[in-house]
């Protein structure tokens, strides 16, 4: 199967530049340089750059999806999942330039859209069932109600994990996915929970 390789050859290539360079910043040129084929074969599977950025966004989304299942229906404790679904956010966070922030939002503003409705629909709406299981081993206070806290964590997360908004601000993503657990779940967990491990330096590596 060819042709599929080359297609995926194409797009691990190219993430991790659109990623931290921004693909506006990147051309059709170096990516052909880099894979050693012409820029007619890429052109064979994908018409333009923003058909590649496409595609690499929705195969970043499905392996999110994957992970996130992944973790959530294990049968880990409370402390295990969810420190390794922030080490999965932040290994994602840490590799988004701000280049890349900018083209979205001027360029492909209905893939910001798409973005925003997968992590809402398919990232933390699957979060209940795993901070339901925290109350019931004791990292969240016994009065929090979960659906509310879930609301208004994801407002938060959708207020300002956006490339919109990331844009205009000098923090990075990765910062700002930490500020807002440190605000956010230091008002929730139990005094026990601080101590027993930290939330907000998950392990280090690709997602």
């Amino acid at each position: 199967m060819p042709e599929i390789h080359e297609k995926d050859r194409i797009l691990n290539s190219a993430e991790d530049k659109f990623l931290s360079q921004g693909f506006s910043k990147v051309t059709v040129d170096e990516l052909a340089a880099d894979l050693g084929m012409s820029k007619k074969t890429i052109y064979k599977f994908f018409p333009s750059k923003e058909d590649i950025m496409r595609a690499i966004m929705r195969m970043i989304m499905k392996r999110i999806e994957r992970q996130v299942t992944t973790i959530v229906e294990s049968d880990q404790p409370f402390e295990q999942k969810f420190t390794e679904f922030l080490g999965m956010l932040a290994r994602l966070t840490s590799r988004i330039g701000k280049q890349f922030q900018k083209d979205i939002k001027r360029h492909m503003p209905e893939l910001e859209r798409e973005m925003e409705t997968f992590r809402r629909e398919k990232v933390f709406g699957k979060l209940i069932p795993l901070f339901q299981q925290a109350k019931a081993e004791g990292f969240l206070r016994e009065d929090l109600n979960v659906e509310i806290f879930m609301l208004v964590f994801t407002n938060a997360v959708q207020g300002i994990m956006t490339p919109s908004v990331l844009a205009m601000h000098s923090f990075s993503a990765e910062e700002a996915f930490r500020q807002i657990f440190r605000v956010l779940f230091e008002g929730i967990l139990t005094n026990d929970a601080r101590q027993r491990f930290n939330f907000f330096t998950p392990s280090q590596g690709r997602l």
